[in-house]
């Protein structure tokens, strides 16, 4: 479809940029700019120029006869400038599609790409990307075997492991009980591991505070900082959301930065004030009195 809308195209320029540029002059320009796009088009759909669909440059055009007495036609004219209109509308269509042709190939490309990537770390990482440690022997015929002294008794069968995915629920708890055990350095993996893949369950609040409270367990207050900050910003309404924001701002005091962790005790008091516990609200006070808030 497109090369017959070029060579369609480029046999309505060769015929009338004489009759354009010796009856309008701005018809004629326009027809110029259509040609410089049209080559334009031409050398994306046809790399290295065809001549079959367009002319690489238009011949001049061949001196006119002498006018006759009398008002040139003007259905013509118009008839004219309404197809190079039309020409003009089909030609940006059609510098559209190549270009949008010319961004799903190259978003195909990157595709690809990373699907070669990911397929190869795969293998090579995840499922170690080394061949079978026992050869096939050629012909079908059985590895030779030793024929001094008893057969060898056969293997067991080994059993396949239980891979049926751990409910969330299931997978909470077992990272929870990390927590308890005060095993942070496989109870930070877990968390993180529980909240990538539970963005949106109840227990994801749960675990983001108690993946601040690990990091501030193992004295990071930067990192239990953020942990905190993720667990207020991205689950606000979660049943930790208070829990966050007050551990925030202990982390930022352990920072030596006091006023902001002021700034966040405000914001549990304008937040949460309905929701605090007493427990909260004691241990808002105290953080308040640390920081040396005022007001």
């Amino acid at each position: 479809m497109i090369r017959f809308l070029l060579a369609t195209t480029a046999t309505l320029l060769i015929v009338t940029p004489a009759l354009a540029q010796d009856s309008d002059p701005v018809l004629g320009k326009r027809v110029g700019k259509l040609e410089s796009e049209m080559r334009a088009v031409q050398r994306k759909v046809f790399p290295g120029g065809d001549a079959r669909y367009f002319e690489p440059e238009i011949a001049p055009a061949q001196a006119a006869p002498p006018e006759t007495v009398g008002s040139p036609a003007l259905a013509p004219l118009a008839d004219l400038t309404t197809r190079v209109g039309e020409i003009e509308t089909q030609l940006r269509t059609l510098t559209g599609q190549v270009e949008a042709q010319q961004n799903r190939l190259r978003l195909l490309e990157e595709a690809q790409t990373k699907f070669r990537a990911d397929t190869e770390f795969r293998l090579t990482t995840i499922e170690g990307g080394g061949k079978s440690p026992v050869a096939a022997v050629p012909g079908g015929a059985a590895p030779p075997e030793a024929t001094d002294g008893p057969a060898p008794a056969p293997k067991p069968a080994a059993t396949k492991p239980d891979t049926a995915p751990a409910t969330p629920e299931a997978q909470w708890r077992a990272a929870y009980a990390l927590v308890i055990a005060k095993n942070y350095d496989e109870a930070e993996p877990a968390l993180q591991d529980f909240i990538a893949a539970n963005p949106k369950s109840t227990r994801a609040s749960d675990a983001q505070y108690w993946l601040g409270k690990t990091y501030a367990a193992q004295d990071q207050p930067a990192q239990a900082a953020k942990a905190y900050l993720d667990g207020y910003q991205k689950f606000p309404k979660g049943t930790r959301a208070p829990d966050s924001l007050l551990g925030l701002s202990q982390a930022l005091i352990d920072l030596k930065k006091p006023q902001q962790a002021c700034r966040s005790l405000n914001e549990l008091d304008a937040v949460y004030a309905a929701k605090l516990t007493p427990a909260l609200k004691a241990q808002a006070a105290k953080a308040r009195t640390t920081a040396k808030c005022t007001g």
